[in-house]
């Protein structure tokens, strides 16, 4: 028997305005919910709920139902929630219906998006102890597996979920880390006693998130049945197939068929009976550890480096990240929640990704998601209003 395992990213950030040298000071509010354009989270947190969240799952509840052996799970980060709270309860709703269904996981990771792991472990320990009582509070269900921001992962990182009782831990599976080894295979991660690490197969998740439209791609059009007869193909126990969720009518457009592959897929592999679907914790109850992984150095799903490059790679990023966790003791000692949570929003990976300098094919995916003209406005924007946060903090204590 050989599974399926999908697991989808749901997120949105708190995007910072232009916010202006002449702001500081004077404009406590960072993140802009009222004007127009790029930089307006309500509408931008209504537009995708509109074109993927909202179709997405309602498929994807109709196709739980349909199929009882399909199994997915979703990471929400708490700030995506909050926003799907306050401006799109009918996707929140569904996502609820999904999760009512039994055969969907809601993972665990940070509630800000947040590279908080490698700057301050009282904050990340903080924001993930938050975004599990989110869950909780949302979906009625306490996360097993956990999953870091940007599948950021290191061995350290698994030996803190493995001391938290984490059943299992994501990352990504790069082929420089496994070297001989298959990523579709569940391991354990080093100096770790009973937590299990399950690894992206990024081809084959690539195909859909990023080749599908793509009419340079020597295998398009992808259809259903290219893609089962590959997954049967495939060797190893589990195909782990991890993505954003955005994928399904928003990175790719409904007139891509994105939306008719989804509903045709778990009929193709029904036709197999040597597949079926788990979640990851299902994933790790069934097969055996194969080996052991060593991942020493930070890896992450993003960018052709793998590494954390996308986030810290040039002066501005590494400048910005300094900069905000400089301002922890201080926060804390001005005991104010509304500072508080205006620190934890620029946290956000977000922020320090818009400001990524990278060329060819990595810059182009940058630019795609940046809401700002470029990567030094997204981070003159984001230090002004840093500025402002750091009086405010002055003032406070």
């Amino acid at each position: 028997m050989k599974s399926i395992c999908f697991y989808f990213q749901v997120h949105q950030p708190y995007r910072v305005k232009k916010y202006r040298v002449f702001d500081i000071g004077n404009d406590p509010e960072y993140f802009n919910d009222r004007g127009t354009g790029k930089l307006n989270n309500r509408l931008i947190a209504e537009k995708v709920a509109a074109k993927s969240y909202i179709p997405a799952t309602a498929l994807l509840l109709k196709l739980l139902k349909k199929y009882p052996q399909l199994r997915v799970s979703f990471s929400f980060s708490g700030i995506a929630l909050e926003q799907l709270e306050r401006y799109a309860p009918e996707a929140l709703d569904l996502f609820k219906q999904v999760v009512d269904t039994g055969q969907v996981e809601v993972l665990g990771e940070t509630y800000y998006h947040s590279l908080s792991f490698f700057y301050s472990p009282l904050e990340f320990e903080i924001q993930v102890n938050k975004h599990r009582d989110l869950v909780r509070r949302i979906f009625g269900v306490w996360p097993r597996v956990f999953r870091n921001t940007e599948l950021s992962y290191r061995n350290d990182l698994a030996q803190w979920a493995d001391s938290r009782g984490y059943a299992g831990i994501l990352a990504e599976g790069w082929d420089p880390i496994l070297g001989w080894r298959s990523p579709n295979y569940v391991y354990q991660p080093k100096d770790t006693q009973n937590i299990r690490l399950l690894l992206k197969n990024y081809r084959f998740s690539d195909d859909i998130a990023f080749r599908f439209s793509s009419r340079e791609w020597t295998e398009w059009p992808l259809t259903t049945g290219k893609f089962g007869q590959w997954i049967g193909e495939a060797e190893g126990d589990t195909i782990n197939l991890f993505m954003d969720y955005e994928t399904f009518g928003e990175h790719q457009w409904e007139d891509t068929g994105i939306f008719h592959f989804l509903e045709h897929l778990p009929e193709e592999m029904s036709k197999n009976p040597g597949i079926d679907f788990k979640t990851p914790s299902e994933v790790i109850q069934t097969y055996r550890v194969r080996d052991q992984v060593d991942i020493p150095h930070t890896l992450t799903w993003a960018d052709t480096d793998r590494d954390l490059t996308a986030w810290t790679g040039n002066p501005m990023q590494r400048a910005a990240l300094d900069a905000v966790y400089a301002l922890e003791q201080g926060i804390h000692m001005a005991n104010d929640g509304r500072l508080l949570e205006d620190w934890r929003k620029l946290q956000t990976s977000d922020h320090f990704y818009y400001m990524c300098t990278k060329w060819f094919a990595d810059g182009d995916v940058h630019q795609y998601f940046s809401p700002y003209e470029s990567p030094y406005d997204a981070y003159i924007a984001y230090m002004n209003a840093l500025s402002d946060l750091r009086l405010r903090v002055e003032k406070a204590r």
